[in-house]
């Protein structure tokens, strides 16, 4: 996969999209859905990353977890260590996986982090998905990435983010508008392979992102759900999104 040419700025946030070479389907079954979004948390380190090896120390992890009380006041875990020891490349604001291509919201934390994660992503899944289905290449094309400069172009695209998925169930939708919203907020509200349900209060990959900046722009949880919902309801086409997104 080539790298992103464009010098990216540390503490700067970027949409990013990665999409599969031809726009192939990489993301065939849900095995291969929790395989990428395990991806993009394990992969964001500079150090070397087994995959198998972190889902093993995982599992160790979470039986460690059951061992320990719980707190009769605050309901959470006594005496919990915080085992995220990653040295991270980028925050992950807010994702979205479709069949053939990854959103990210994300802000850059070290000198060519997000290019160097990108690679990571990008070249790790591909491992993963030749293995499985016996091909043999890169999967995905050149990353592309947006500087996003003000909170107006932030709440516009972490609502473009999450609107994303709309066309597995309303294709066209981008150039139609929308048709039917109650459907489209409640398929929006359960669409597992995003970071929405994360950010209005259902427990999804709580872990993945890091919601604080996010929250406090969109006007918290409340917040994200009215920003996401308006805009279904009243206006419903992807030209209004502006020239801030990525297709």
């Amino acid at each position: 996969m080539p790298r992103q040419t464009t010098l990216l700025a540390n503490q700067e946030i970027y949409h990013i999209v990665l999409r599969a070479v031809g726009d192939s389907i990489v993301f065939k079954d849900e095995k291969d859905y929790y395989r990428g979004i395990f991806s993009i948390y394990e992969f964001n380190n500079f150090d070397s990353v087994s995959i198998r090896d972190r889902r093993e120390q995982r599992k160790k992890e979470k039986l460690e977890l059951l061992k320990v009380p719980r707190s009769p006041t605050s309901g959470n875990l006594n005496g919990l260590v915080d085992m995220d020891k990653r040295k991270k490349m980028v925050e992950i604001l807010a994702f979205c996986f479709m069949p053939n291509h990854i959103h990210l919201l994300a802000r850059q934390l070290k000198d060519n982090g997000i290019s160097q994660f990108m690679q990571k992503v990008g070249g790790g899944y591909a491992n993963y998905s030749n293995k499985k289905y016996n091909r043999k290449g890169h999967l995905f094309s050149q990353f592309r990435a947006i500087h996003i400069k003000t909170d107006e172009q932030l709440y516009t695209v972490f609502v473009y983010i999450h609107a994303n998925c709309i066309s597995l169930i309303e294709p066209g939708w981008k150039e139609n508008g929308i048709k039917n919203p109650e459907k489209v907020i409640k398929f929006l509200n359960n669409f597992k392979w995003s970071s929405y349900p994360d950010y209005i209060g259902k427990t999804n990959f709580l872990s993945v992102t890091e919601r604080e900046f996010m929250l406090k722009v969109m006007g918290n949880q409340q917040g994200c759900r009215e920003a996401l919902e308006s805009w279904v309801k009243y206006k419903k086409r992807f030209k209004d999104f502006g020239d801030i997104v990525l297709e």
